[in-house]
This record gives structure tokens, sequence and C-alpha cells, in this order.
């Protein structure tokens, strides 16, 4: 069968006029006449930035990237995305990653590239260009920019991240010194690559094996690591072979792979960002997936992976044991082993070729290292939309609980206030946070493991919980409710919450309930309605995401970016 002509030789396979302009304005790069003669196009979609160190490195690991094309008899040609640094961006990144997702599908629409290589890593950056490239559907490949090294402090490893919670909340206990807590500052991040514990970067990079979209052990070889350098060169020799093939994402991106990405992320115990993000991946692919997919499909698996912040270890320990392969034979029957990957073997043949080696920190299904966690998702009236909880991460003293509201409207009422000495709280009470969803912030931050009050934690209190709109770091931990949707500035019932009403949370039963009358919350409602003021962001991105933004629980897409699209110019230049 002959082969079908490539994309590219639209642009540069014509002797005529057209041909001649893009050709001409190409070779200013230094490529020769003999590269336009049928080979693939590659294109190098490359999140580099000094503004970030997940994607410190990603200038030099592109290099090998495109060694792996040429060698394979392919032309590569990096192009940028934004970076979304997680730590730096105000007031989130996760404001930014449709807009990245935005960037990234109309890059490699508009350009006369066959397939592409995502090279990304922190937070944000993985979801974003996956969603950006499945909307166009070429043949495609992730290089995650892998783990920071172990941080080393006072002759212990501490993780990104989760110890910063640890640290900081010694902190306003008065367990730990000021000066102690900054001296670890360089201890913790002390190499480039995103955070070593199994926060949301970690996380996204483990599914990206599940998913099938990258080549195995992309999530653990840490950023420093030679081998992560070979894994991009490899990887480059394995597109070009995908375009020939024409095997693209949406090949991949089956129902059976997202499933896959399922059981991963309760097997890793993985951030519960994930769940907004593979739910808007999902729209972008037109696979129905819902959060109670998660929690139905996640309720199989038990914690096989001992790292923080559910367990002790971080990720060069995840890396030596074996990392996503292993997790995956350790999955045994559960796997949905027939799923193609773009490795060119079913996720079956790559579980059955990898060997745990150190139980420590991969535990089996007959002896894990915690019971079934994944994420909980939760339904009652004060979350008709969903909320969800990451059980490994709570206090299982917790998980059944009923207590009084103590309510923040905003986040700057909850810093305005949270160590106040005469703040009406208790052990006992649940701390509300508003105005934190995808509309009210915008951009729905990490801001949902609200730090407990200094008055308690003078008294020994190290959880309560705690409810929000809000998401939180992949990193952190605490009996932490999340993604109540609908928010409350789309007129949830969260909206509604006052300080002293009673809620009750029944995690067991998956259900959170706030004890106040319908008659009640109806008067409620009409005065927060005449209470509204029109939103003060009248331009640019932030009016068009607060606009067209879906709820958590339904990925905070775009509302128009929702629905398969193609790799298709809706016209042709001239």
């Amino acid at each position: 069968m002959a082969r079908k002509p490539l994309r590219s030789q639209r642009s540069y396979g014509k002797h005529d006029r057209d041909g001649f302009i893009h050709r001409s304005w190409i070779k200013g790069t230094g490529l020769p006449d003999h590269v336009f003669d049928g080979r693939p196009i590659i294109g190098v979609c490359n999140t580099w930035s000094e503004l970030v160190t997940c994607q410190f490195h990603l200038r030099d690991l592109a290099e090998y990237v495109k060694r792996g094309v040429w060698e394979a008899g392919g032309v590569p040609i990096e192009f940028p995305a934004m970076s979304l640094p997680e730590t730096q961006m105000r007031p989130t990144a996760m404001l930014f990653r449709n807009l990245l997702a935005m960037e990234v599908e109309e890059s490699i629409r508009a350009n006369p590239i066959d397939g592409v290589v995502l090279l990304g890593g922190c937070d944000k950056t993985t979801p974003g260009q996956l969603m950006g490239a499945a909307s166009v559907d070429l043949p495609t490949m992730v290089v995650s920019s892998g783990p920071m090294l172990n941080g080393k402090w006072h002759g212990r490893d501490i993780g990104s991240g989760t110890d910063v919670w640890r640290f900081s909340e010694a902190v306003r206990a008065g367990e730990m010194s000021l000066t102690d807590f900054l001296s670890a500052e360089s201890s913790m991040s002390r190499s480039h690559g995103t955070c070593n514990t199994m926060g949301t970067a970690s996380t996204m990079a483990s599914l990206m094996e599940a998913l099938g979209v990258c080549l195995p052990n992309n999530a653990a070889l840490p950023g420093v690591d030679s081998r992560r350098k070979t894994l991009a060169h490899l990887t480059g020799n394995r597109i070009v072979q995908l375009v020939k093939d024409d095997v693209r994402l949406s090949q991949i991106l089956t129902r059976e792979a997202f499933e896959n990405a399922i059981l991963m992320h309760a097997a890793i115990g993985g951030s519960t960002n994930a769940v907004v993000h593979l739910l808007a991946l999902a729209g972008r692919v037109g696979i129905e997936l819902s959060l109670e997919d998660f929690d139905r499909i996640g309720r199989e698996v038990p914690l096989l992976v001992n790292l923080m912040p559910s367990g002790k270890y971080l990720m060069e320990e995840f890396c030596y044991a074996g990392g996503c392969p292993a997790v995956m034979k350790e999955l045994g029957p559960l796997l949905r082993r027939e799923a193609i990957t773009v490795s060119g073997h079913t996720q079956g043949q790559i579980a059955e070729a990898a060997e745990v080696w150190n139980r420590e920190v991969i535990g089996t299904r007959e002896a894990p290292v915690g019971p079934s966690s994944g994420v909980w998702v939760l339904r009652g009236n004060l979350c008709p939309g969903g909320a969800i909880l990451k059980p490994s991460a709570a206090t299982p003293a917790l998980l059944t609980h009923r207590g009084r509201a103590v309510v923040f409207e905003d986040i700057e009422d909850y810093h305005a206030r949270i160590d106040d000495p005469d703040l009406p709280v208790d052990e006992t009470s649940i701390l509300v946070l508003k105005g934190c969803g995808p509309k009210g912030y915008p951009g729905m931050p990490e801001v949902g493991n609200m730090a407990l009050p200094p008055k308690l934690l003078h008294r020994g209190v190290r959880d309560m919980v705690r409810i929000s709109d809000a998401r939180m770091s992949g990193t952190a931990y605490g009996t932490v409710i999340l993604h109540v949707s609908p928010e409350a500035e789309a007129g949830g019932p969260l909206a509604l919450v006052r300080n002293g009403d009673e809620i009750a949370f029944d995690g067991p039963s998956r259900t959170l309930d706030l004890l106040v009358d319908e008659a009640e919350l109806a008067r409620r409602r009409a005065e927060w309605e005449a209470a509204r003021t029109p939103s003060q962001f009248d331009r640019g991105w932030y009016k068009l995401y607060i606009d067209t933004v879906l709820q958590a629980d339904r990925g905070a897409d775009l509302d128009f970016l929702v629905g398969k699209s193609s790799p298709d110019v809706t016209r042709e230049s001239h």
C-alpha cells in the first residue's frame, strides 16, 4: 500500500511559487535542500524556561530528541510554548493551563509538521500540552523533564512541597525555628527537575506512561540522569516511525487508556489535580469520563507506592524500585493489558517485562502499602456536582465527621483571620473556604489545604476537615475536601454556608451535606443574588476564561474547546 502523503509536503513538496516560499524561508535556519525530499517533519514543542526549575534543562533535552529524529530519517524543528511555573505564576498556574493548550493546538495545526514531541514537566504544563495536541490528533509523544534529586537536610531526605507544609506548621506551632526553616530551602531543591514527591508533576508524568503516550520509565528517571537523555533520543527515533505508520494520538487515548490512568493514579497515591486534568483531556478526544469513574475504578486498587505525601520515600527510590512499569506489573489482571502505546508494545507486554527491585517502595496487591485509596467522590446537597477527597493523605479518624463551619468568604478573608487568637474554632470545627473555584479566584488555586489556626496547632492539633471549591498541591496532605461543584462563584450551595452551620461528612458513604433546611437556604440564596456585583475582570484572557470555563467536575476546560477536532487548517496559504 502506498504511504499516505505527509502533511508537511503540502508546504515543502510543491515545485511552484508556494513551495519556493516555504522552503526558502525555512532554509534560512540552515536546512539543506535534501531534507525536503519527503522526510517526516517533527515538531519539538518545548516549554523550556528559566522561570522554573522543572523545565530549566529542557533546552538540553531537546537536543537529544533531535538527535533521535535525525537518526531515524526525520527532520526536527523545535518551537516554543509558554511555560507555567507552578510556584511563580500569579494568581495561579491553573488559570493558564487552557491558554497553553490553545497555544499548543494552534501551533501544531498551523505549521507544516507531521508529528510532535511534547517537552514539559511542571504541574499544568504536561496536561496543557497534551490537551492541545489531542485536539489536533497527529502522531504525538511526551518526554517529561523528570524529578529532581532527593532533598537532603540534617542527615535525612526531605521532599518537595510535602516537607514545606510540615515545616511551616511546625514553625507556626513553635516547634521549629525560623533559622532551621530557612536553611532547608537550598537543601530541598538541589537539582533541576520537578518535585521529587508524588505531587502533581510526578503524578502526571506517571499517567503519561499509563495512558501510553511516552516510552516506559518516562516518569521516574531523575531529570539529571543520563538515561533521561537516552529516553529523549529514543523518543526522537520512535516518533518518526509513528508518523510513517500514521499512528495518531486518538488511537492511543482510548477508554482503556484512561482506565489504566485511573488505576495508576490510585496505585501511586497520585495528586487530586490529576482528576481535573484527565477529565479535561478526555473531553478533548470525545471519551466519556466522569468523576464516578475515578471512585469506581480506583476502589479496585490498594495503595502500592510508598511515596510522599501518602508514604515515606521520594521519586529517586521509585525509579530505582522499578517505576511505573513495575506498578503496572503489580496491577496484574486489573491492568487493561491490550491498550496500545506509542512504544509499539501493549501495556501488558510492558508490564510483563518489568521487575520490582524494592518492596519497601512498591508493594503487592496482597501486601500493599495501604488500603484502597485513589480518590473518593462525594455527593450531597453541599456538592451536587461532586467533590473529591484523597483518603491516603487524610486522617482516618476524620473520614466520618460532623462539625460546625468556620467560614472564610475568600482567601483574603482567610489570611486576615486565621491567626486571630479569638477565632471561634476548635478541633471539631470544619474550615470552609469560598471563592476559589475556576471562576471565583479565577483559576482554582491550590489553597484548599488551609493552614490550621495557630491556637489549635499549639494544642497539638495537626489535621481538621477542610472544605473548599479550590484545589490543593499534589504534595499536600490532610483531610481536605476539594473541587466542590458548583463553586461558590457559580452559585453553588457552598456560597450559602454561614458560620456555625452544621456539616456532615461521611467518607465511606461518599456524602457531604449542609444541615440547613431548604427554606433557609432559599432565603440566603435570594440575599446572595441581590448582593452580587459585576466581575472586575472585563478584558483579555481573564474575561474569556471566566465567561467560558467549565466547572471542576468537567475538567475546568473552556466550553468551546470540548470535543474532537482535527489537524486540518481552515484555509491553505497562497
